[in-house]
């Protein structure tokens, strides 16, 4: 059939208002396990310090003979750590004229963006706490830089390079890659296990996430069939050490597996997140986001993991 003749249709009509969603759809990954899952400090400085200890080794040989005079032991002094801050920041400026526009998928473009910018922020800061980066003092012209997780972990690491020294004043040394086995994570569980950790979490990117779901961690997988689904991750590995919860994580590095025991981190804020209005000086609205942190590791040895791994 045809169109009546002068029919007013969409084809000629002008002014209509475009088909555009009043949802904004965002698929950027928000998630941080590793800040979400470790503890949460205060910091009153730059160089945010604290203290770790260790007990002495156990002995099978004390015992005392009736009577007889006590004798000392020299007592061992505590070990002062410490890590800088670092200042994340993220801006967002708007002019008046858009903010007084008709928008689809938000009233309000400032609040829209501040909001963006905050997801953004914990992203950048979820990476800098997980990263291979050695902590930098900064100066006048210098930014102070956090030392990651991996410039800390160095009793338990199952690794083809170098180790740091374990006080975040070095990066470790990348060795040459190669593919994440059963074998290695086991060994790494064991040296943490040793030096007194309890671990309970495990984290590594999407590529070894999927090596790690191939493990059989001494249990058998059943799927009744009634069921008709095909399990083939592991979001638990029940070690020898106990059952830790395995944490893909986006923004780690893709060449590490990380063992953590949570407990054993914590962010530490200078200056917990805070939105400041900025002086206007034309025709529209400035804010921005700041977060000033650390990362505190209280006893790297409570933690470990197996490094330069293939990633592809």
């Amino acid at each position: 059939m045809a169109q009546v003749s002068n029919t007013y249709s969409t084809y000629d009509a002008v002014g209509e208002r475009e088909d555009l969603s009043n949802v904004i759809y965002n698929i950027s990954p928000t998630d941080t396990p590793f800040m979400s899952a470790i503890a949460k400090a205060k910091a009153s400085f730059t160089n945010h310090e604290w203290q770790k200890d260790s007990l002495a080794a156990a002995s099978g040989t004390n015992a005392a003979i009736e009577g007889n005079e006590v004798t000392f032991a020299a007592p061992s002094a505590t070990t002062r750590l410490g890590n800088y801050s670092q200042i994340a920041v993220k801006s967002v400026i708007v002019s008046g004229t858009l903010e007084a526009t008709n928008k689809a998928g938000r009233n309000n473009e400032l609040a829209y963006q501040i909001s963006k910018a905050s997801k953004e922020l914990k992203r950048d800061m979820e990476t800098s706490l997980c990263a291979n980066n050695a902590k930098v003092a900064g100066d006048d012209s210098t930014a102070r830089e956090l030392g990651g997780v991996e410039s800390w972990i160095a009793s338990n690491d199952v690794m083809a390079g170098s180790s740091p020294a374990g006080t975040g004043a070095d990066a470790r040394t990348d060795g040459t890659q190669r593919a994440f086995t059963e074998a290695q994570l086991k060994a790494a569980l064991k040296l943490v296990w040793d030096s007194g950790g309890d671990p309970t979490m495990i984290q590594c990117g999407s590529f070894n996430k999927q090596k790690l779901s191939g493990f059989t961690g001494g249990a058998t997988r059943m799927d009744p069939a009634e069921n008709k689904r095909l399990v083939a991750a592991v979001d638990v590995y029940e070690s020898d050490f106990g059952a830790l919860t395995v944490a893909p994580n986006r923004f780690s590095p893709a060449r590490s597996v990380h063992i953590i025991t949570p407990d054993m981190w914590a962010v530490a804020f200078l200056r917990d997140f805070q939105l400041e209005d900025l002086a206007k000086t034309g025709d529209a609205q400035k804010q921005f986001l700041l977060a000033e942190y650390t990362l505190e590791s209280r006893n790297e040895a409570a933690s470990g993991g197996v490094f330069d791994l293939t990633t592809s």
